[in-house]
């Protein structure tokens, strides 16, 4: 028995090395399959990283066509403002033009007003004086009976109204 015994154990050293190599060779299979899982999902990984990364740089390149815009139309904006203020500013001394003309033409109407009755005041003066010297020169008076005071023409007086102001103007009366 003794010739088996060695055989027996150098063919269960064998069988154990088999096992191990058998082992071994699932291990690797195993592995080298989650090596190509893992292999994918980096691969899938990495697509996903670059759509990514071209997605961020057009959301980079739209902010920063949008930031443009702004910027424009923010400019735009301030030069509206500006032109609009210069145009009430415009308006204001405008109407304040207006005003002192209106202002100028009242003043000059009351002294032709002042001047005119003065003048009516002094004619009948000088008709009362012509009227005395006659009477005392003994000639008739051209002006008796026949003297007709003729009407003042007193047409109704046009008022001149305020040019109504606008909404957001100054009024500096």
């Amino acid at each position: 028995m003794a010739p088996s015994a060695p055989r027996t154990r150098a063919a269960a050293a064998l069988r154990m090395k088999q096992i191990a190599l058998d082992n071994q060779s699932r291990t690797i299979r195993r592995l080298r399959a989650q090596l190509a899982t893992v292999r994918r999902e980096s691969d899938a990984i990495k697509e996903e990283h670059k759509a990514n990364q071209i997605a961020l740089e057009a959301s980079h390149m739209t902010i920063a066509g949008l930031t443009e815009i702004d910027l424009s139309m923010s400019k735009k904006i301030e030069r509206m403002k500006a032109k609009k203020q210069k145009a009430r500013e415009n308006h204001v001394v405008c109407h304040q033009k207006f005003q002192t003309l209106i202002q100028e033409a009242e003043d000059s109407m009351q002294a032709q007003h002042l001047i005119i009755e003065a003048l009516v005041e002094e004619k009948d003066g000088l008709l009362q004086t012509i009227q005395g010297l006659q009477e005392a020169n003994g000639a008739s008076a051209p002006f008796d009976d026949e003297w007709e005071e003729e009407p003042e023409e007193h047409p109704e007086e046009e008022e001149i109204e305020d040019i109504p102001m606008g909404e957001g103007e100054i009024d500096d009366e």
